[in-house]
C-alpha cells in the first residue's frame, strides 16, 4: 500500500511511463506500473463491462485488459508490432492497459507537474490526474488509474449498459 502520493509536486523527481494511445502521449506513474508486455489477444469474459476486453494469463495470474483508446472515447486499438499491454496495480488490483506503443520512461521534476485546468476537470476530464509541463514539447497528461478502475466499477453497476 502506498504511503505517499507518487505524483506529489514536492517530490524532487517523478518517473513516468509514457505510452502512445490514439496518437496521444499519456503517462502513468512508474510506482503504479508493474511491467509492460507485448500485446496478446485477451480472452473475453461473458457479462463483463464492455470496457474490459477480456483477460490475459500473465505467468499464472489472470489480468483484466482494458483497451485504453476505446476507454477514453477514441478508436479501438489495432494491434500491431508496437502494441503493448501496460500492467499496472492500484490498491492491490492489477489491470492491463492495451496501448498502441510504449514510448519511454520520462524523469521529470515534481515542480513540472500541475493540476489539470479547472474547466477540464469540471467538464468531466477526471481521467487526467496531472499534467506534465515541458518547455521543449507539448504537455503530457498523466492518467488517473484510480479513475479508470472506478469507471469500470460504475459501468458494471449500471447493469446491462455496455456489458457483454
Amino acid at each position: 500500500m502506498q504511503t505517499r502520493d507518487p505524483l506529489d509536486p514536492a517530490a524532487s523527481q517523478v518517473l513516468l511511463g509514457c505510452f502512445e494511445v490514439g496518437g496521444l502521449t499519456l503517462a502513468i506513474d512508474v510506482v503504479q506500473l508493474r511491467e509492460v508486455v507485448r500485446h496478446q489477444p485477451a480472452t473475453p469474459l461473458p457479462g463483463a463491462p464492455a470496457s474490459i476486453e477480456g483477460v490475459i494469463d500473465l505467468r499464472g495470474t489472470l489480468v483484466p485488459v482494458v483497451d485504453l483508446g476505446r476507454f477514453l472515447g477514441g478508436e479501438p486499438l489495432r494491434a500491431g508490432p508496437r502494441s503493448r499491454i501496460a500492467v499496472a496495480e492500484v490498491d492491490g488490483i492489477a489491470i492491463g492497459l492495451a496501448v498502441d506503443a510504449a514510448i519511454q520512461i520520462l524523469a521529470v521534476q515534481g515542480s513540472a507537474l500541475g493540476d489539470p485546468p479547472a474547466l477540464a476537470v469540471r467538464s468531466g476530464c477526471a481521467a487526467t490526474r496531472a499534467v506534465v509541463r515541458r518547455s521543449d514539447a507539448a504537455p503530457i497528461a498523466v492518467l488517473s488509474l484510480e479513475h479508470v478502475i472506478q469507471s469500470l466499477y460504475r459501468e458494471a453497476l449500471a447493469g446491462g449498459e455496455g456489458a457483454r
